[in-house]
């Protein structure tokens, strides 16, 4: 600015957001990541970490006293279409690499799991069949300490049983032999995997989590499942009921998670 000082032209919300917590009293409300920071102010934390934020670096693009408006508008549309957030899958991939998540990785990627459960392309791209292997072995694997934030709790499933399997190798196996037997199961039994129709191109992750948990459930109940005649299950897939238990509203409360998969659980042992 002919004054000296800089004019922000992308970061604003986000600079003053550091500012007021640092130098004023903004105080966290609930967070998603850092939950045992929730309602913390910057002068509640040890002095060490007070030292390490007040040190870090902040990035920025300056533009010279030429950059007429024109300018200054290019620079904000450049930056806020060329950078893309990344997604949990993607988060995982990158702060979690070890051989649990590799396990996930390769499964992914099986012939039998991606036709059973087709994506659109853009999903495909975000690595949704990532995160549908993720949520299959995490939601089957209990709900102890599950929040209704979904992130979260796979995010430190996954980060522990990167720890479990580099103790025990053969845990790997156990579990992909756990994840095969069920595609194997609803391959047989699910007239079109995932799909809500027969043409389907989409597996909302409601419907996954009711179908693939459940039966796993159920297979861990009575392990004969995998071999036995199982009655058509259509009548009850295409139910108003199942189509309430799956529906959006919700979705990530605890409650409808356990109902969701309970409903497929409870109907495929014949109870």
């Amino acid at each position: 600015m002919p004054n000296g000082k800089l004019e922000i032209v992308d970061g604003s919300q986000r600079l003053r957001s550091i500012e007021e917590f640092v130098l004023g009293d903004l105080r966290f409300g609930e967070l998603q990541s850092l939950t045992a920071l929730s309602g913390f102010k910057f002068l509640d934390l040890p002095e060490s970490r007070q030292r390490k934020i007040n040190n870090r670096s902040i990035r920025g693009i300056v533009l010279n006293e030429h950059a007429d408006e024109q300018a200054r508008f290019d620079m904000f549309e450049r930056i806020n279409t060329g950078s893309k957030i990344a997604n949990m899958a993607e988060v995982r991939r990158g702060a979690l690499a070890g051989p649990f998540m590799d396990l996930i990785i390769e499964l992914s990627v099986l012939p039998k799991f991606v036709a059973l459960a087709p994506v659109s392309k853009k999903d495909l791209n975000e690595r949704e069949h990532e995160e549908l292997v993720a949520r299959f072995f995490a939601y089957s694997g209990g709900l102890e300490g599950y929040k209704d934030r979904p992130s979260e709790f796979i995010f430190n499933y996954v980060k522990k049983m990167n720890v479990e399997v580099v103790n025990d190798p053969a845990l790997a196996d156990r579990y992909r032999a756990r994840f095969q037997e069920a595609m194997n199961f609803i391959e047989r039994v699910f007239p079109y995997g995932f799909r809500r129709v027969p043409q389907g191109k989409a597996t909302p992750r409601a419907r996954f989590e009711a179908i693939a948990v459940g039966s796993r459930l159920a297979l861990d109940k009575r392990p004969s499942l995998a071999n036995d005649d199982i009655e058509d299950v259509t009548p009850w897939l295409t139910s108003d009921d199942f189509t309430r238990v799956t529906g959006s509203d919700g979705a990530n409360a605890i409650a409808r998670l356990r109902e969701r998969t309970g409903f497929v659980h409870n109907r495929l042992p014949g109870e």
